[in-house]
């Protein structure tokens, strides 16, 4: 954490990225949806902030990453760009935003670059996606690519599930996570998979990884906002640790406003504006 008479950060970049996994420092990754909490990340250390289309739940009240339209995500980006300048900035391509085909994906990450503000963008697939991955990069826009459990595909793998558990899976990830890096990715999440397998692929690769789930032999971390502040109602995954209960503060927040507003207890007196006892009178005059 940054602490007054610091010098400033220096502007997180690929090169710095590559530079914390050679020295072998953890590289902390947060979501942001928002300027507040993208304020936060710029304040507090954080080395990549991710425009997570997690957004759609914890934000919006999706069931789903997949209801995530491009439009909305753009929308948050540029609110998140404004508040986070020296972490590295990327968000996720949204579903159905890259799956129609190279042309389609690379206009929509065109967009979310121009308009959004991002540095790169994070796609979800293995190796269907290496010559989208390809076609990308060849083009200049940064890809961090993600393995393992992939959210947006959950209705067609029934649900949330840890990838990796037998050899046949695990070399599956790991055959994804070569081939996206040999594709151009600077970097690739690893999430839900065994500790043993997120430690092997991280030794395998020489780009970061970033580890969700994935145990901590990766290159780094990520974890959503509103699971690191215990604000989220929905399922806590095993991986998610509560680094704050905001929910609670914010329940005792809510609560007491509500409560001081039926008692007439707020405002008071020190709260609220007064006027010249003269001009009150004059006032009351210019009413007969």
């Amino acid at each position: 954490m940054a602490k007054e008479g610091d010098a400033p950060r220096k502007k997180v970049t690929i090169k710095k990225l590559h530079q914390m996994r050679e020295a072998g420092t953890p590289i902390a990754m947060l979501t942001a949806y928002d300027y507040p909490t993208a304020r936060a990340c710029e304040a507090y250390g954080v080395d990549m902030t991710l425009v997570g289309d997690s957004l759609a739940q914890v934000c919006l009240g999706y069931d789903s990453t997949t209801r995530l339209t491009l439009d909305e995500m753009l929308y948050h980006c540029k609110a998140v760009a404004r508040g986070s300048k020296t972490p590295f900035l990327l968000a996720d391509m949204p579903f159905g935003s890259y799956q129609a085909g190279a042309d389609d994906a690379v206009r929509n990450a065109v967009r979310l670059v121009q308009e959004g503000g991002m540095e790169a963008l994070k796609l979800e697939g293995g190796e269907e996606i290496v010559e989208l991955v390809r076609r990308m990069t060849r083009v200049g826009i940064p890809v961090m690519a993600h393995v393992g459990l992939l959210p947006q595909r959950h209705t067609s793998c029934s649900g949330y599930r840890v990838q990796g558990k037998d050899a046949a899976s695990a070399a599956s990830v790991l055959r994804a996570a070569q081939a996206l890096e040999d594709a151009g990715a600077f970097a690739i999440v690893l999430e839900a998979i065994p500790s043993k397998l997120g430690e092997y692929i991280t030794r395998q690769l020489s780009i970061p990884t970033i580890g969700i789930g994935a145990g901590p032999g990766t290159s780094g971390q990520v974890l959503v906002w509103d699971d690191m502040m215990g604000t989220w109602n929905g399922h806590k995954a095993k991986f998610v640790r509560r680094f704050a209960e905001a929910k609670t503060a914010h329940k005792s927040g809510v609560t007491g406003y509500v409560e001081a507003v039926r008692q007439r207890s707020f405002p008071d007196e020190s709260e609220s504006y007064c006027i010249d006892d003269g001009e009150w009178e004059a006032f009351l005059r210019m009413q007969n």
